[in-house]
């Protein structure tokens, strides 16, 4: 009977493996939605490394674009430096030869000074000789004049290269005869 009940008793078998069949096709089409959802993410991430990667290349053509200028800038600023430091040294050369001439100046005029102030140089206090008078503190060539007795015009022609807006004390100047 064994075999009989078997065989009379409704199989569940085959609605066993529907059952199991629907559930794998149900978890297939979950899969496939989750597979498809994985691949448009991977897509839009590939998208995004591309974009990332293209503006990692215009940055790195940019930094070397950036050192290429950079270089040049060196260089130029060090030929600026060189042609600056050539000038100077040139207008340093040229300043040192005008200082020389300007001591040789100076040492000619000192030596053409010298026998003049050694001419003129007296060994005492200026004294007045005959018909001369020595120039005091204050003295005008009308004072001059008044106080000797002569007139102006004769004080002045009989000393042609004196200097009657500078007189300097201890001048000595000549007296015109008196009238």
């Amino acid at each position: 009977m064994d075999t009989i009940s078997r065989e009379s008793s409704p199989s569940y078998l085959p609605i066993a493996g529907l059952i199991a069949g629907l559930v794998g096709l149900l978890l297939g089409g979950i899969a496939l939605a989750n597979a498809s959802k994985a691949n448009k993410a991977a897509a839009g991430a590939v998208e995004q490394v591309t974009a990332v990667g293209t503006k990692v290349d215009g940055l790195e053509a940019t930094a070397s674009t950036a050192s290429a200028t950079a270089d040049r800038a060196a260089s130029n600023v060090a030929s600026l430096q060189r042609s600056t430091q050539d000038a100077f040294t040139a207008v340093a050369g040229e300043i040192g030869k005008v200082n020389g001439e300007l001591a040789k100046l100076q040492e000619a005029a000192t030596k053409a000074a010298a026998p003049k102030a050694a001419a003129t140089k007296s060994t005492g206090p200026a004294v007045a000789g005959p018909d001369e008078y020595v120039i005091v503190g204050g003295d005008t060539g009308a004072k001059i004049a008044r106080a000797k007795g002569v007139s102006l015009g004769d004080l002045i022609a009989v000393n042609p290269g004196v200097n009657w807006t500078g007189l300097k004390v201890g001048q000595k100047i000549k007296l015109p005869a008196k009238k």
